[in-house]
């Protein structure tokens, strides 16, 4: 009982030390951590009301009263891009909480149970991810109407797809492992079964694809936000912004390398760190 409670947290310090030896991931884990720092305490870090126009100061470029220069209605872009922050973080954040609470369950119960369950799934699964991600995550946020949450919820059910593949994949190896045909053979009921051997089996790649997803699901409701069918001016988006600063590429520059500069920073963050944690909690290592 001691060797099988003391090898848990060799493996954790084993996944610890991989992670932390990986100098792209911890780069990918310190630039996420900061964006998440800088939107949490945006109203500590902005200098200016994001939402204070000023038609004295209208499209001025960076200098030391407005460090990423101002918008087309003199509003401080460095504010906005904190406020700004929240949006795409929290959208990111929150689509995939739901692609998660939707695509796990049903990919358990179809990769566990099989048969009926399974076909129908797979099939509807099948016949969403035939659908650009993109092009669905638009079509759901113009059918629910445009807003921040209606975006979320269309990007997490576009996104639902990928999760429900890659648990069903994992439960269909997992389901016939030795210790899963034991846990049958005295007895236990199928639900004990799953959330007891099989969910937390699969749950190493499902946390390494959910930063990924995150990533993707920031450039979605950016896009989103550009096309009009996310965050409603006048609270910031990086989207909504890089869809304002369109208009005056030449006037004004700044008003579009900041937002996409920081979309590009946090989305390859992510991406480092999703990187990292495969290859962390790769199993064939351990």
């Amino acid at each position: 009982m001691q060797a099988e409670a003391i090898a848990p947290r060799r493996r954790f310090g084993r996944t610890i030390t991989k992670f932390v030896g990986n100098r792209s991931a911890v780069l990918g884990g310190a630039v996420v951590l900061v964006f998440v720092l800088l939107a949490a305490g945006a109203p500590l870090f902005s200098t200016h009301d994001p939402f204070q126009a000023s038609f004295t100061t209208i499209r001025h470029a960076p200098s030391a009263e407005f460090w990423f220069g101002s918008d087309e209605l003199g509003r401080d872009v460095y504010s906005r891009m904190l406020y700004g922050a929240r949006a795409s973080l929290l959208a990111g954040m929150i689509s995939v909480s739901i692609a998660l609470l939707v695509g796990v369950p049903f990919g358990l119960v179809a990769g566990f149970y099989g048969g009926w369950a399974d076909a129908v799934i797979s099939r509807i699964t099948e016949a969403m991810l035939a659908i650009p991600f993109l092009i669905l995550a638009i079509a759901l946020a113009a059918f629910l109407g445009p807003s921040l949450s209606n975006a979320m919820i269309a990007i997490g059910l576009s996104a639902t797809p990928i999760f429900i593949r890659l648990t069903r994949g994992q439960a269909l190896a997992i389901k016939t492992e030795d210790y899963v045909e034991g846990a049958r053979a005295i007895g236990l009921p199928n639900h004990l079964i799953m959330t007891r051997y099989i969910f937390p089996n699969v749950l190493p790649p499902i946390v390494v694809q959910a930063t990924i997803t995150v990533a993707t699901a920031i450039i979605a409701e950016a896009s989103l936000s550009f096309l009009g069918l996310g965050q409603q001016p006048p609270n910031p988006s990086w989207g909504s912004m890089l869809n304002t600063a369109k208009n005056f590429m030449s006037q004004a520059p700044w008003m579009s390398v900041f937002p996409g500069g920081a979309i590009f920073l946090v989305v390859l963050g992510f991406n480092l760190l999703g990187d990292g944690l495969r290859d962390a909690l790769d199993p064939r290592d351990h």
